[in-house]
């Protein structure tokens, strides 16, 4: 008999399919081993697809426009990275680069490829190797820090000059409920075991 393991403390425990709405927990660790999700391989995909669409106006379109005695200034996320680059703070530049750029958009590129492959039941020998990045790179993606972190200098320009709210802050907004979304819905259980039945095709 095939057992699985749970990630969190590695307990053996035999594979059992929850129902859908039912949550699974370890019995030693608490750890959520299955949330299944009704349709979890089309939903992922199709939110695959909304939130890939939806990085490139969030990265490129203005976020926040401050208008400072006549003079207006737009912000994006890439000037903002550029900024703290260019101001020395190499370290915080790259954590928010990772954080709100690089890791979101891989996070959302191997969701769309690994669901992509699981709805069309097509073999890949990269199937394993893009879930076990896709389980890693998830707890890293943290759009909404970044997004807390716009609601607090928000707040404290509008004291000081005029504050208007661009595209790519709506749009950026639109990623955070895709992403939030996505991990909502993306059944790991359910993954994995088709993954396992695609691997034995090749």
């Amino acid at each position: 008999m095939e057992l699985a393991a749970c990630p969190e403390c590695d307990l053996l425990l035999n594979p059992h399919q929850a129902a859908v709405g039912e949550n699974a927990h370890c019995p030693r660790c608490g750890y959520l081993l299955q949330r299944p999700s009704k349709q979890s391989i089309e939903r992922t995909l199709a939110l695959s697809i909304a939130g890939l669409l939806l990085m490139l106006p969030a990265n490129l379109l203005p976020l926040v426009g401050i208008k400072v005695l006549g003079t207006s200034h737009d912000g994006t996320l890439w000037s903002g990275v550029f900024t703290l680059f260019s101001e020395g703070m190499w370290a915080v530049a790259v954590l928010v680069f990772l954080s709100s750029m690089l890791f979101p958009l891989l996070n959302i590129v191997l969701s769309l490829l690994v669901s992509f492959y699981l709805h069309f039941n097509k073999p890949n020998k990269y199937l394993s190797h893009w879930m076990r990045w896709l389980q890693h790179l998830k707890e890293w993606a943290m759009l909404e820090v970044y997004m807390l972190g716009i609601i607090v200098a928000c707040v404290k320009l509008t004291s000081m000059s005029e504050v208007k709210f661009g595209l790519g802050l709506y749009a950026f907004i639109a990623l955070i409920v895709v992403s939030g979304m996505l991990a909502s819905h993306l059944d790991g259980y359910l993954f994995w075991r088709h993954i396992r039945r695609l691997n034995n095709k090749l």
